[in-house]
């Protein structure tokens, strides 16, 4: 399902989203060298200062700058982004907490300056084993979650490769139709998914489902649409073509809430292509479909109001028959593509969907669906897996 509109100041939070999934036993190593580096600041205050100031009041100003930078590490990890705000405001203010601290020390502990030679060595001193000491504990975090980074990423792409298993490009050809089916996940793995399976009627299911979120859980769930689909589809040569499509979603209503988050749904489009040319479709909640009509050169769209899959106990999906003449098209297009926007926050939308199609309509099914994701692609930024269904009558 599509996320766009997303704005830019939070896309640029959700970079660092990746610190919130770290344990703070993992953490500590990054928090450690944040306050190391930072508290550098503290010794070049007291380098500014001819190397004057207490040393105990040196260290304290070192550990002001670097608990500040750790603040800043804990808050964009573990806390919401309006805390940052505060933080920010806090910045103002630090200047004037550092001569308090220093104020306050120097009278309640009446501690000696020391001398210039012996104190810009000390500061000095400080600062370089605060930087060797810091770049240390960076590297070895670096390592410690490139190491984790390394790992997951072989497991997306051990996702990605299941994920063109399970859901190829589909390209087939009937006496009666041609059928062309394309997913492309917005990320390694999506939920998208576009399916066909020839009956031995020698009748043709196609179907279109697209799972509610995004990534591995929605393509975990995707999987095990296809195989309920498929299994639920193993009698369909032995029932009448009208009934094949809204069997095949009361099954997968019945079963899916069994296997799936409460909230995850699916929304669905399926074809029965008879082998003697009928055409019978179902719907749920799924976008229209477009129809162009070759004998008036013209183009429409349809769409049949009912429930998502998986959601709501409904009672009963419908399915109904579709007239359709020699060189007609049927094309069924995810939300990744009608709902792409662009700089202006305008959708890619229906009207540009149809007018790509009246433009290409003669084209091979293959060339058609490849100009309608250029054009989105070309219309604005991905956010949702974008898959595209296609069906001519021959």
């Amino acid at each position: 399902m599509a996320s766009h509109g997303i704005p830019w100041y939070r896309r640029r939070i959700s970079k660092w989203a990746h610190l919130r999934s770290i344990p703070l036993s993992r953490l500590w190593m990054l928090l450690l060298a944040a306050f190391l580096l930072f508290s550098i600041f503290g010794f070049y205050a007291d380098l500014m200062s001819r190397g004057t100031l207490p040393y105990a009041a040196a260290f304290l100003l070192a550990a002001i700058s670097g608990v500040n930078a750790m603040l800043w590490i804990l808050t964009v990890a573990r806390l919401p982004a309006v805390f940052i705000a505060g933080l920010v405001v806090l910045q103002f203010f630090i200047g004037a907490l550092n001569a308090t601290a220093a104020h306050w020390m120097a009278r309640s502990f009446h501690f000696r300056t020391v001398p210039s030679e012996q104190g810009i060595h000390f500061a000095a001193t400080s600062i370089l084993i605060c930087s060797i000491t810091s770049y240390f504990f960076f590297t070895n975090f670096i390592r410690t979650e490139g190491k984790r980074s390394l790992i997951l990423q072989n497991e997306l792409e051990l996702a990605h490769s299941i994920q063109q298993t399970l859901v190829p490009t589909l390209e087939i050809r009937t006496l009666r139709f041609e059928l062309y089916g394309i997913s492309r996940p917005s990320d390694k793995v999506g939920g998208d998914l576009v399916d066909a399976v020839l009956l031995t009627s020698g009748d043709l299911i196609a179907f279109l489902a697209d799972i509610s979120g995004h990534g591995l859980p929605a393509s975990i769930l995707m999987g095990r649409v296809k195989t309920a689909a498929r299994t639920a589809l193993l009698d369909a040569a032995e029932r009448e073509p009208s009934d094949t499509l809204p069997l095949l979603l009361n099954r997968l209503n019945i079963v899916l809430p069994q296997v799936k988050e409460p909230t995850a749904f699916a929304t669905f489009t399926g074809f029965h292509l008879g082998a003697d040319g009928n055409i019978f479709c179902a719907l749920a909640a799924s976008p229209p479909i477009v129809h162009w009509h070759a004998s008036a050169q013209s183009i429409s769209q349809f769409q049949e109001p009912q429930f998502p899959v998986g959601l709501l106990p409904v009672c009963q999906f419908d399915g109904f028959p579709l007239d359709a003449s020699s060189g007609d098209l049927f094309v069924v297009a995810t939300d990744g593509i009608l709902e792409v926007a662009n700089k202006q926050g305008e959708e890619f939308g229906m009207e540009r969907l149809q007018a790509a199609i009246a433009q290409n309509h003669s084209d091979p099914l293959p060339e058609l669906a490849g100009k309608i994701l250029s054009a989105a692609r070309t219309f604005g930024h991905q956010f949702d897996d974008q898959t595209i269904l296609a069906v001519r009558c021959l």
